[in-house]
């Protein structure tokens, strides 16, 4: 009795603990609020359904349940409305040599990522290269991950996020100026 008694009431505070938790919102929602506080050097990351879950405080994974290609878009679309961030994209540099025979769908996946980047520049490193950056800056800045329900290795897609109103030629134009002391007003 004492056993049952015990059981129901561990049941019991199961269940008040599951109802005053604030329903989590889904990843559209969470990306909707965070892209007004996000900057350059900020990333976000879509990827598969294998990418592990980091340990670093600034890195915050959210499951989407969505596929890799939808939720790329729409966080492109995101990106490409906001007023203050353009992205910096980032692919793995394995990812052309993955086979259709042993990772099935990757040549639509291959096809379908170009499509959806619609001719914006990729640079691709070896995905341990990219990880040892993602590390770095999660120590200092915000990673938003975005897990979808890819099953093809290597299709992540890692952006960086940059200035969208002042351009890497503006930059460098600065720095030189500063560098030669050349004031200008």
């Amino acid at each position: 009795m004492k056993k049952h008694l015990m059981v129901a009431l561990l049941l019991m505070m199961t269940g008040a603990a599951a109802v005053a938790q604030p329903p989590v919102p889904d990843w559209q929602t969470m990306l909707t609020q965070v892209m007004p506080l996000l900057g350059h050097r900020n990333w976000i990351m879509i990827v598969d359904s294998a990418y592990p879950l980091q340990s670093s405080t600034g890195v915050e994974t959210l499951e989407t349940n969505a596929d890799q290609l939808e939720v790329l878009r729409k966080v492109l679309a995101a990106i490409d409305s906001s007023i203050q961030v353009r992205p910096i994209v980032y692919m793995d540099a394995e990812l052309p040599y993955v086979t259709e025979k042993d990772a099935p769908g990757v040549t639509a996946y291959r096809a379908g990522v170009k499509s959806v980047l619609g001719g914006r520049p990729i640079t691709s490193l070896p995905h341990e290269q990219i990880i040892a950056k993602v590390d770095e800056v999660g120590k200092t800045f915000h990673i938003l991950v975005l897990k979808t329900t890819m099953t093809v290795p290597y299709t992540s897609v890692f952006l960086q996020l940059n200035c969208k109103y002042w351009s890497d030629d503006a930059e460098a134009q600065l720095r030189k100026a500063m560098s030669a002391g050349a004031v200008k007003r």
